[in-house]
């Protein structure tokens, strides 16, 4: 059973802070409460610096709320400095208190100009590949260009970029982006060990992609990328909750048992508003090297072509079966930078300008999509 916030609010109201003898709740110290299921985050607001203190509640909290709501929640609990409340708790009766104005949210991600998914109904078909080496070729076009791998359980983006450092952190705690071939990366592969799997559940998977939306130092960009995982699950779903998409890219192979899966993804991001910007066919064909003359259609031909057709969205082209594109991805350079003369680059930065002249046309009609909320009933 789901568990709701005045369950929360409850179980912290029994939580006393030993200063001031009145509990959590009333002294307005709980913040951000975000529950999905039986996760459970929220910030413990204190006014000042105090480790032990701080430790003391946090146990005091997890405790309350496995005895009065549920022993098997699953909880994230940040304490969080905020010396305005100083004032707010020792209080001056003789003053009297003005009533405080809700505080303005920050849009997420206000600085960039156009947001946009990269998707594939499957595994397999290339999509990081293909959203990498658009990243880059939109910086090469001069534009300030954003990567994020939302792909929590299988990250990428470190391989293909050829990233081992840890990012680094400012003084308001935000994660500062790694650039490699001027592009911003940030991604959960830079933040654990490459033999370390995420066995997290779909709640705390979501709240770290809102994590890198909403505490990464993004700036002005003028293209933010999105990996996104295959699939239409709760990543997708959090995305489009969170910000607002310029829109999608779907990546697939031309066999069928992939063209299947690109029919849900279009028809998902229909059913949340989310403009299909068009269909990339990865894998289109192979080239041998001794017989440049020649192409074979191994996985079929022209299928994501012929259902971009029926399907009334956009064909953005076809990204050849090249074993150099394999090697630069493996060896951390995308081969728009690796070789940008060659003809599968010359290809995928064709890709990358009929995208921005969508883009251009799609923002001189019309608005990006909002945010939206997704109700899901019993």
């Amino acid at each position: 059973m789901s568990i709701h916030k005045e369950q929360i609010k409850s179980a912290l109201s029994h939580v006393l802070h030993p200063h001031y003898e009145k509990d959590l709740v009333t002294l307005d110290l709980i913040q951000d409460l975000i529950i999905q299921d039986k996760y459970v985050a929220f910030t413990l607001e204190l006014p000042k610096k105090d480790d032990k203190l701080a430790e003391h509640l946090k146990k005091e909290c997890s405790a309350a709320i496995k005895k009065f709501v549920d022993k098997d929640a699953i909880l994230d609990i940040t304490v969080g400095i905020n010396i305005s409340k100083q004032r707010e708790l020792d209080g001056d009766d003789s003053v009297p208190q003005q009533p405080k104005e809700p505080p303005k949210q920050e849009q997420v991600l206000s600085g960039v100009k156009n947001i946009i998914a990269v998707a594939s109904g499957k595994g397999g078909v290339g999509k990081s590949t293909v959203a990498a080496n658009l990243a880059v070729s939109l910086a090469q076009t001069g534009a300030k260009v954003g990567l994020l791998d939302t792909d929590i359980y299988g990250p990428s983006v470190p391989t293909m970029f050829n990233v081992t450092e840890r990012p680094s952190i400012t003084t308001q705690k935000k994660l500062v982006p790694i650039e490699k071939h001027g592009v911003h990366l940030v991604s959960m592969g830079f933040l654990v060990d490459t033999d370390q799997a995420m066995i997290w559940r779909g709640p705390m998977v979501t709240s770290a992609v809102k994590q890198f939306m909403q505490e990464v130092e993004w700036g002005e960009l003028d293209y933010l990328i999105l990996d996104l995982p295959p699939g239409t699950g709760d990543i997708q779903l959090t995305i489009v909750q969170t910000v607002p998409l310029t829109g999608a890219i779907i990546v697939s192979t031309p066999q069928v048992v992939a063209l299947d899966d690109v029919r849900k993804g279009v028809a998902m991001f229909g059913k949340v508003n989310v403009p299909v910007l068009g269909i990339v066919e990865n894998m289109a064909y192979f080239v041998p090297d001794d017989a440049p003359e020649k192409k074979y259609y191994i996985f079929g031909k022209h299928g994501a072509r012929n259902l971009a057709k029926k399907l009334e969205v956009p064909f953005l082209g076809e990204v050849p079966l090249r074993q150099q594109i394999r090697e630069t991805s493996d060896s951390g350079t995308p081969i728009v930078a690796a070789d940008p003369a060659s003809p599968a680059a010359i290809g995928l930065k064709e890709i990358a300008n009929r995208i921005q002249q969508t883009i251009a046309i799609q923002s001189r009609d019309r608005s990006a999509t909002s945010k939206i909320e997704i109700k899901i009933r019993p």
